[in-house]
């Protein structure tokens, strides 16, 4: 579990490297760590070195993993697909929700969130790069999905999530983040108030942080392989 530790110090100073490479503050990028299949020791092991958010693509692992660590005040984030059967216990347990990208999706959510829970986090899923078979809403659809979520109560629209193609190369890395962050610059234009862009991995993080990145996903790298 040290190693986690030690993992964890050395990605937030790589991340901070990065920021200040991007001319950015730090202070405006998050890690979101990426539990998927790793063990409570390890998680337990990273909220000693500080982290406080984690990201599970499974709901059922998730809510195992929220329940296990309910005294530790801990922040949850779904990013992987949500499915239709899924959408009350996540608007009950979970933080965030990274993965829309369908209006009936998020009016379940907005209805079947507790009174007594703060609105829940929402990123809309964009599949920048057109990939068939892959989730996400096309570029152009982005404008009216943005706008019927915003008018949901219990759900609160932060921004925008894309899963881009492999690329080789920061240059080409960088160009689906471009893109996303345009996307969200154009619907701030329009009236949006939004604040997040969940973009980058451990393969591609640098780009994303130059590209605006606020929240980057990173797994293997901090946890090791998984379960």
């Amino acid at each position: 579990m040290i190693r986690v530790t030690e993992n964890l110090a050395l990605i937030s100073d790589l991340l901070a490297i990065s920021a200040k490479e991007a001319e950015r503050d730090p202070d405006t990028i998050q890690l979101l760590a990426v539990s998927k299949k790793q063990s409570l020791d390890k998680i337990f092991a990273a909220v000693a070195g500080g982290q406080q958010d984690f990201g599970e693509n499974i709901v059922s692992e998730g809510l195992d993993k929220i329940r296990a660590t309910a005294d530790s005040g801990l922040t949850w984030h779904l990013i992987g697909h949500l499915q239709g059967n899924k959408t009350r216990a996540v608007a009950e347990n979970f933080d965030w929700v990274h993965t829309i990208d369908k209006l009936k999706t998020a009016v379940r959510l907005s209805q079947q969130r507790p009174d007594d829970l703060a609105p829940l986090n929402i990123c809309l899923q964009v599949n920048i790069d057109s990939e068939a078979g892959k989730s996400g809403i096309p570029v152009d659809a982005l404008p009216e999905l943005a706008a019927a979520c915003s008018e949901l109560p219990k759900i609160r629209l932060r921004g925008l999530m894309c899963l881009p193609a492999i690329r080789d190369g920061f240059e080409a890395q960088r160009k689906p983040f471009a893109r996303l962050r345009q996307c969200m610059q154009d619907l701030q234009r329009d009236g949006f108030t939004m604040d997040t862009l969940s973009m980058g991995m451990s393969g591609d993080y640098r780009a994303a942080i130059f590209e605006g990145a606020t929240i980057v996903r990173i797994g293997t790298a901090l946890f090791g392989e998984r379960n």
